[in-house]
């Protein structure tokens, strides 16, 4: 299973890190992927200047925005679940 953690810290709160972990859970959901990929919160991953932070396995991302989930999911959470995470 692959776990994706999105940092809900008070930084990236702010910045809709709740919105991001609410539509990878839809996305997930409507993709078939419910058993494959599991939506974490996670404390502060220590770049809240970055803007929103996610790990997907063992890869930390930043920037994430609000608007660009769906495409940051078909980019890089699909196809990581595919891979078998």
């Amino acid at each position: 299973m692959l776990t994706v953690a999105v940092c809900l810290g008070s930084s990236c709160y702010v910045r809709g890190s709740d919105r991001i972990a609410e539509r990878f859970e839809q996305l997930a959901h409507e993709a078939g992927l419910d058993g494959d990929v599991e939506i974490v919160g996670s404390l502060c991953m220590d770049a809240c200047s970055l803007g929103v932070s996610v790990r997907v396995g063992d890869t930390v991302f930043h920037g994430l925005q609000p608007e660009a989930a769906d495409s940051f999911f078909r980019e890089e959470i699909a196809p990581a679940a595919k891979a078998g995470g």
